[in-house]
């Protein structure tokens, strides 16, 4: 009756169906790999959470075992996969062997989130060269780091996405953080210039500038101060972890391949 129509097999209808499905139920990042460094609790746990939640495979990169260990466990009870592997990005070597270690364990690496960083807050005149050094060393060398590693091998494949934690305070700097506000301003610049050599590769490099969180670390802060944070914001409440994660898995997604260089404030509409 129908001379024209064609049987589709079954196998092909099956993998269809599974990609709408993923899709439908928003786990559009299903088979994508993705180190989130620095992600063993706080800001960096959630993205790799959130990552996990849209279907990516994680790599939870720490310098604290247990954490990274705790991490690991806690996406694996939400039903995803995840391994961890210990690095400190500041050492190049280990920003090397995170990323091949990654392509060995997972089969790939499509997605690196730099999220890792320290602070050692002192007045300009009276912090020490250490103290410069240290903070420079992680937060920005080691995104350098984490990027150059990984960078060769999303050109071989033609694909990536990469995303790196800055800071409200690369642009207006901030009273007592004068390396970590340096740190931050690089990270911004070398995003920039990452999407701008990349881009024809397919590789797409954004920075994220998260707001005032609420984090097991801000949660220490004063109750007073915790207000005076609060009442900046447009929004009237902190920022979680999820909304960080939630940008970050748009900009890893295939609806953003056509964002890169891009700054984006995760705020609520923090007026600083």
């Amino acid at each position: 009756m129908y001379p024209d129509a064609k049987i589709i097999p079954f196998g092909i209808i099956n993998k269809m169906f599974v990609w709408r499905k993923d899709k439908i139920m928003g786990r559009d990042l299903q088979g994508r790999v993705a180190i989130v460094t620095g992600s063993g609790r706080g800001i960096g746990l959630g993205i790799a959470k959130k990552l996990s939640e849209k279907g990516a495979s994680v790599v939870i990169s720490d310098v604290n075992e247990d954490n990274a260990r705790n991490g690991v466990a806690e996406i694996e009870a939400m039903g995803g996969k995840a391994i961890y592997i210990l690095a400190d990005v500041s050492k190049y070597e280990d920003a090397q062997n995170l990323v091949d270690a990654t392509i060995k364990e997972m089969g790939s690496l499509d997605i690196l989130v730099n999220n890792a960083g320290i602070n050692k807050d002192r007045m300009l005149h009276k912090m020490s060269v250490d103290d410069w050094n240290a903070v420079i060393a992680v937060n920005l060398t080691g995104v350098f780091n984490c990027m150059r590693a990984a960078v060769n091998y999303m050109r071989e494949r033609e694909y990536g996405r990469i995303i790196n934690i800055s800071s409200a305070s690369y642009l207006n700097g901030n009273i007592g953080q004068a390396n970590y506000a340096a740190a931050k301003a690089g990270v911004v610049a070398l995003t920039k210039t990452c999407a701008k050599e990349n881009g024809k590769k397919n590789i797409t490099c954004n920075a994220i500038v998260p707001g005032f969180i609420d984090t097991e670390m801000t949660r220490g802060v004063p109750e007073k101060a915790w207000e005076i944070m609060v009442g900046k914001i447009s929004m009237g409440r902190a920022g979680t972890p999820e909304d960080i994660g939630n940008m970050i898995a748009f900009l890893a997604s295939d609806e953003a391949s056509y964002i890169t260089q891009g700054v984006f404030e995760v705020g609520g509409g923090m007026v600083l």
